[in-house]
């Protein structure tokens, strides 16, 4: 029985005491069943009770009484006591608290997958760095963490549509066009240009493809290193992504928007709203009506629009090409984009507490022998994606990245996150992965196999130790549910830490394979069917943060 199910006939108690007229009140559509601290208190407590408590005119304790008498009579449920002002602790008999790892192992992948966000559709847009440059560590974050955020929406049933907005328009562009025109040419870079060994390697590289092409006008050229250039340096953006396992259905051009005419729309349509208004020649969009500081400048006296008029275009383009939500993740620079992003979608007639979520991740640090590393020798002045995958892996960059709040500064010590100890938390739990699937090659030497289903038999798992593994085991839909709703995916990789805390002292304490020649015993093929499921579990999850499950280390 999953937590889950338990949660469902809690429900369904609370629906027969209704349907006898033992209770007058609305049957909650969810009942929270949780796993308490102190195992005395039961394998699962809920406050049901007490959130009807007022709305059916009964003492708490006296509605925990009714749904204890009704939970008693169901098939596995070992006992209920009342505790407290009216919690309900249930303890499951071991038969049905074990037959869990069998539940767990025929479902495999699916196991964990939820509907809480099913028929949500979510436009989830990260990273999204100027195309100037190789991504840098903050954008490595991002990338770790919102492919992480996508898989965990969609195991919670949600239709997410994964986007890298391209800043390819504006005055970075010529600046970049202009630094690679300079080096090709042998000059130095113009004050306020991109220095690096990748502008050189970029240079070379269309100099090389398009023969002489140093020969053409200053203008033409510039033309050229624009247009090409940042083909050259969307393609490497590309590149390092897909080796960091990061996924995008999207990439989408700002300069499509001006070309297209959909910035010229888009103020019109806020026009329309009410919200625009001209000053001192200019053209604002009154985002103070919606908590932002100051109001915002669509088109500026001179009639060149603002990348705040471009803003406004993409957030409504989002919205025309289908999400109900528009998921921004910006970096820590951007905080003051919060307001102003939410004012955009509330000044386009929609609700700002729902149609757009801006999430704001903190600075990311390295470390090497205790001093932090600040430079990279291809980009000139910032760490790359393609530093920290050659310093300490995909693996431990991204499990690393997304496993903590993105409200947190975090630091990656290279030293600690190369090496194979328990500090190494990537390690931890890639090494959980890999002493369960060892149990299932010394198993399978040995010519042992856990049997079929109908032979398992759930209730000889009856150690604390097996107790406490299963009971983490069940939390795993929950917590994966959790991280949906709360745009969390750092508890996914709480959890597993954890899982595989209690994996370890399972194994630590409980024999699975017998020694010598000892007998193989239906406690043997239970123990390996607990294995898998563990194993299971945790593949799922490190999957969720695209990360490998090893089978040796």
């Amino acid at each position: 029985m999953t937590p889950a199910d338990l949660s469902q006939a809690v429900q369904a108690a609370v629906s027969a005491a209704v349907e006898a007229g033992e209770l007058t009140v609305a049957v909650p559509e969810h009942v929270t069943v949780e796993r308490p601290k102190n195992r005395d208190h039961g394998d699962y407590a809920t406050n049901v009770a007490l959130q009807l408590a007022k709305a059916a005119g009964k003492p708490p304790r006296a509605v925990a009484e009714l749904l204890a008498d009704r939970l008693r009579g169901i098939t596995g449920v070992a006992k209920v006591d009342i505790a407290g002002p009216g919690f309900l602790n249930i303890t499951l008999d071991t038969a049905t608290a074990g037959a869990l790892a069998r539940t767990i192992v025929e479902a495999g992948e699916a196991y964990g997958r939820n509907e809480a966000l099913k028929g949500l559709k979510i436009n989830l847009e990260f990273v999204s760095a100027n195309p100037t440059g190789p991504i840098h560590i903050g954008g490595v974050r991002w990338a770790a963490v919102g492919d992480s955020l996508a898989r965990v929406l969609r195991a919670s049933g949600a239709d997410v549509t994964t986007e890298y907005y391209l800043n390819d328009a504006g005055v970075q562009i010529t600046k970049f066009a202009a630094s690679l025109q300079a080096a090709a040419n042998g000059r130095e870079v113009p004050e306020g240009g991109y220095v690096g060994e990748y502008i050189v390697d970029i240079a070379k590289a269309l100099t090389d493809a398009i023969p002489g092409v140093l020969d053409l006008s200053e203008e033409e050229q510039l033309q050229v290193f624009r247009t090409e250039g940042l083909k050259l340096m969307v393609a490497e953006i590309k590149r390092s992504m897909d080796e960091f396992g990061t996924h995008f259905d999207v990439w989408f051009s700002e300069k499509t928007l001006h070309d297209s005419g959909a910035v010229e729309k888009a103020i019109d349509r806020l026009r329309e709203q009410g919200h625009v208004f001209e000053q001192d020649g200019a053209v604002f969009l009154r985002t103070t009506d919606f908590g932002d500081d100051k109001d915002r400048v669509l088109i500026k006296a001179d009639g060149d629009k603002t990348y705040f008029a471009a803003d406004a275009a993409y957030y409504l383009s989002k919205r025309d090409r289908g999400a109900e939500v528009a998921l921004y993740m910006l970096g820590a620079d951007h905080h003051g984009y919060v307001n102003r992003l939410k004012a955009i979608s509330a000044c386009a007639g929609d609700d700002l507490n729902h149609n757009i979520e801006v999430k704001i991740g903190q600075f990311v640090k390295m470390l090497r022998d205790g001093e932090e590393v600040r430079m990279s020798k291809r980009a000139g002045n910032i760490i790359t994606i393609d530093d920290v995958v050659e310093w300490i892996g995909v693996d431990a960059a991204r499990y690393t990245l997304a496993r903590s709040s993105t409200d947190s500064t975090i630091t990656l010590d290279i030293n600690v996150l190369t090496s194979q100890t328990n500090e190494n938390r990537v390690y931890y739990v890639q090494y959980a992965h890999s002493r369960m699937c060892a149990v299932q090659r010394n198993a399978d030497e040995q010519g042992i196999t856990r049997g079929t289903a109908e032979d398992f038999k759930p209730e000889l798992l009856s150690t604390e130790w097996e107790s406490d593994l299963l009971g983490h085991l069940g939390e795993f839909p929950r917590v994966l549910a959790s991280a949906g709703e709360l745009r969390e995916p750092h508890r996914v990789a709480v959890y597993l830490e954890e899982l595989a805390a209690k994996y370890h002292r399972f194994y630590d304490n409980c024999r699975i394979l017998p020694r010598g020649d000892e007998e193989v015993t239906d406690l043997t093929r239970a123990r390996l069917w607990l294995a898998d499921a563990t194993r299971t579990v945790v593949a799922n999850g490190l999957t969720l943060l695209g990360v490998t499950a090893p089978e040796r280390m």
